[in-house]
């Protein structure tokens, strides 16, 4: 039977040497993706806001029609 506590620490030990290879973000670039982000979603949740507007009154629009 093997030691769970082992396979753990392994994994851990190589999760820990994976993250030293990799490449980490300066401050400026950090910044600036996370400037690039907000303003995406806000574009993003602008449109979707506006379609979802639009469509709620034609359909409010065609069901006022149809009802009288």
């Amino acid at each position: 039977m093997t030691n769970p506590f082992r396979s753990i620490r392994i994994r851990w030990n190589e999760t820990v040497s994976e993250l030293k290879k990799s490449s980490w973000p300066g401050r400026r670039e950090l910044w600036e993706s996370t400037l690039v982000v907000l303003v995406g979603a806000t574009i993003l949740g602008c449109y979707i806001f506006l379609a979802d507007f639009s469509l709620n009154q034609w359909v409010d629009l065609l069901t006022r029609l149809v009802v009288k």
